[in-house]
């Protein structure tokens, strides 16, 4: 028996389970499906982020069919402690004011940039920028060529004040030293493992969440848990279960435990326990599609993880930030347009047009009773009504080929791989962005924040599950809205909060 049981060493995971037991009458049981990341370089050296993608630390999602967009998209979820921040690029952005804004329109009471910048700061993770060694000659050409292109500021560092347009090189969670990660795990979780200081703190690796226990009022009292070697047991927690397994997996863990949309779960044959609609609704992502350069030969091959700079733009005078983003990456990115018959080129270079701000949405459902079958993620890419996210990416062709075509960037450049210039109307553009496009692994949405009074809210902000008790849920999947930056700053300051709100009851 512990106090809490959490279910995903992840981004949050590693927060809550920290905080937590800085009291050290209080004990927690982490549920983590992957192993530890202590002496496993491949996932501790940022650089080294692509070979952990599709291999056997990702859960590696697929995409349902999608009319508008890219079937082929898969959705790498990380399967090792620490979760997508052992994972991902770490770029690390602090949420702008406007994105605070949207969750309190959007029925998230009290979670405004007031009372959430504060969490930004007690982040124990350290947040630096790219170092001086890191800075790629070719990106910090990229970086004047779209400050003079598209007359937006040069940026020295994104999350010194909010802003709306501007390009220069990231903030990351790292080392510049080492380029060692400085991920939720290593910042949160790595200290007391090391040192053996928290007798209150357990984890549970390669051990896999089936469902939830619920006793017969419908509290959940503890996690059903099967080990790597098959064997099952069932956790239980005094206080509270956590879910922060992602907006995959913790959307996922509901359903199979009964908590859902009532006719998706009894046409699985599926026992309600409680009706929640909005559980698997609200799928956000922030879908991009990519423009590649060839290069006159080999590009410097310092950087810190290869997309180590970017470009935002607000296109739209009235919007409170950014609506188009843009990663530049030092390496042709081609992946998808190679299906589409582009050729990579031996050395290139290329820009990632991004919508911060997407209007589509997907949900997530289940298709068997089996917690072992991975559910289905339909995004619904590009099906919004006004066509607004389509338009966006065809938008990023057009200011992309501007800024290869300013200097000092456009002397780096021989030729455009894809879409090629060839490409230059509307609908071939269109076409081609939503065929190549792909995603930066961002989702997000399905198990938001609301209002009392909101039939798909299914947290509500003090992040508990709506007719559930004892069961909170910390992780991305509460987005009411997604943050036009890039996410796992947010994540980590929702594990902030939610910590403070468990600890107080």
């Amino acid at each position: 028996m512990f106090d809490y049981v959490v279910v995903g060493g992840g981004t949050a995971g590693s927060v809550i389970a920290s905080r937590l037991t800085e009291d050290p009458a209080v004990t927690v049981a982490v549920v983590e499906g992957g192993p530890s990341d202590i002496d496993r370089p491949e996932v501790l050296t940022l650089r080294r982020w692509q070979e952990l993608l599709g291999g056997e630390l990702d859960y590696d999602y697929p995409t349902t069919a999608q009319p508008r967009g890219n079937s082929m998209i898969r959705h790498s979820r990380a399967r090792v402690l620490g979760g997508c921040s052992s994972h991902n690029t770490l770029i690390s952005f602090r949420p702008l004011p406007s994105d605070w804004a949207e969750w309190v329109a959007a029925g998230a009471d009290g979670w405004d940039a007031e009372a959430m910048d504060p969490y930004f700061g007690k982040l124990r993770n350290t947040i630096v920028p790219v170092g001086e060694d890191d800075r790629n000659a070719i990106a910090g050409d990229f970086v004047k060529a779209a400050a003079d292109a598209l007359g937006v500021p040069l940026v020295e560092g994104f999350n010194a004040e909010p802003f709306t347009e501007g390009a220069g090189f990231f903030d990351l969670a790292y080392d510049p030293a080492t380029n060692r990660r400085s991920s939720a795990s290593v910042a949160y979780l790595h200290p007391h493992l090391l040192a053996g200081d928290r007798p209150g703190l357990r984890l549970f690796l390669q051990t896999w969440a089936q469902r939830l226990e619920l006793d017969a009022d419908g509290r959940a009292t503890g996690v059903r848990v099967r080990a790597a070697d098959g064997s099952v047991s069932v956790l239980r927690a005094r206080r509270e279960v956590v879910l922060c397994a992602g907006a995959v997996d913790t959307p996922r863990l509901l359903l199979l435990s009964g908590i859902g949309p009532r006719d998706q779960l009894r046409a699985l044959g599926i026992t309600v326990r409680r009706d929640l609609p909005g559980v698997g609704e609200n799928l956000l992502d922030h879908p991009e599609s990519v423009i590649v350069w060839e290069t006159d030969g080999p590009i410097p091959e310092n950087s810190a993880m290869d997309s180590d700079a970017g470009l935002f733009v607000r296109r739209d005078p009235g919007s409170a930030g950014p609506d188009l983003m843009f990663h530049f990456y030092q390496i042709p990115f081609t992946d998808h347009p190679e299906r589409l018959g582009y050729r990579r080129p031996a050395h290139g270079v290329s820009m990632t047009p991004n919508i911060p701000k997407p209007r589509s949405r997907g949900r997530l459902y289940l298709t068997s009773a089996d917690p072992e079958v991975k559910p289905a993620l339909d995004f619904r890419y590009f099906t919004d009504e006004d066509d607004y996210d389509a338009r966006t990416l065809v938008e990023g062709i057009r200011l992309a080929r501007r800024v290869a075509a300013t200097e000092p960037l456009a002397s780096w450049l021989t030729r455009e791989v894809c879409p090629g210039p060839e490409l230059s109307g509307d609908d071939e553009l269109s076409a081609y962005a939503r065929r190549a496009a792909h995603t930066v692994y961002h989702p997000a949405g399905t198990c938001r924040i609301g209002a009392e009074d909101d039939p798909l809210a299914v947290v509500d902000p003090r992040l508990r599950v709506r007719g559930v008790p004892g069961l909170r849920v910390a992780d991305a999947s509460v987005f009411p809205t997604i943050p036009a930056v890039n996410p796992m700053v947010c994540v980590l300051m929702v594990g902030e909060r939610a910590a403070e709100l468990l600890a107080a009851g």
